[in-house]
């Protein structure tokens, strides 16, 4: 429920905190200040994202299933509590849910990384920011939801259900409401075992891809998997699939490398279809440290794809484990 930013004044960057009051109007107050500008930037990014992933979830109804419900409000205790830090990469709510806390832990991890570079003042008032916004975000949900008086405090910070105060989007894709949306339908009518295995493929899945650096790929939520389509590699593309769990029988990941075809072979511009080439189905779901690597791989080399095409099945993609069982 509030929004960083940064304002120079007198040879130093301040780290401003914007809110909004019970009023309506909107103000601003110094958090703390810092020497360097770009010492500046990554603790406001970290915080943006940390306030607005804390904020959403609680702001929302999950309408699973036709239903409204609340989300779970586990979450707020990482912000301030670093041991609790490992509740957000446990549990099997939802999908949606349980990926905001995944993008939360990676928020807060990165907030400290950023706060390793400034002197202990200035982490100790970041810490102190982040107690404020813990603290006043669980007071006024307690108003909203069981009718608690909010206690008397200065620059109260106004929460509105349906109309959080964060940045736009929320900072962060997960947010959005084309991403839950897509989440809530993977999970429909599954068994909360099946959730639970759903909700640890997909972490597996994206912290692989939030790891990876050294290619650029897409993070589909349709059909869990990472899709990647190096430049110059003749029309061939990877794909590292996660068991979708909307689709009965499939509990197996793999690993497909596949080539674009032309429909019409007339038209150089025109539709074209995707064409198994060959693919490796796992025996075991993968950890996120071997899909990183394979990526890792193929963004120090995008010739490697080329050369793993040519791989006979049953042995090994150059250069990895992951052994061809199909092509």
């Amino acid at each position: 429920m509030t929004v960083y930013s940064r304002h120079a004044s007198r040879g130093k960057t301040q780290i401003l905190a914007t809110y909004q009051e019970a009023g309506g109007g909107v103000v601003s107050s110094t958090v703390t200040s810092v020497g360097d500008a770009a010492l500046a930037a990554p603790i406001i990014d970290a915080l943006n994202r940390i306030s607005a992933l804390a904020t959403v979830p609680v702001s929302i109804h999950d309408l699973r299933e036709r239903g409204v419900g609340s989300y779970p409000t586990k979450h707020f205790a990482a912000l301030t509590d670093p041991a609790s830090r490992a509740g957000l990469l446990s549990g099997a709510h939802s999908l949606w849910y349980e990926y905001a806390c995944l993008k939360l832990h990676q928020a807060l991890i990165d907030l400290e990384g950023a706060l390793a570079a400034v002197p202990e003042p200035i982490r100790i008032a970041i810490g102190a920011e982040l107690e404020t916004e813990a603290r006043q975000l669980r007071e006024a949900l307690a108003e909203y939801e069981e009718g608690e008086d909010l206690p008397e405090v200065e620059d109260r910070r106004y929460w509105d259900f349906g109309h959080p105060f964060v940045t736009y989007d929320g900072g962060a894709d997960v947010l959005s409401a084309e991403t839950r949306e897509r989440l809530n339908r993977l999970e429909e009518g599954i068994t909360p075992e099946e959730r639970e295995k759903a909700v640890a493929d997909l972490r597996v899945l994206a912290t692989a891809y939030e790891r990876c650096s050294g290619v650029h790929g897409l993070l589909h939520f349709d059909y869990p998997e990472i899709f990647v389509e190096p430049g110059d590699s003749e029309g061939l593309y990877l794909s590292i699939c996660a068991p979708n769990p909307s689709e009965a029988g499939a509990d197996a990941w793999d690993i497909e490398i596949g080539r674009w075809e032309q429909d019409d072979p007339d038209e150089e511009y025109g539709s074209a279809t995707g064409r198994t080439v060959l693919r490796c189905a796992l025996p075991a779901s993968p950890r996120a440290e071997e899909i990183t690597g394979l990526l890792e791989q193929l963004g120090q080399d995008p010739e490697l794809l080329a050369k793993w095409a040519e791989s006979p099945v049953g042995s090994a993609l150059p250069g990895t484990e992951f052994v061809v069982t199909g092509r």
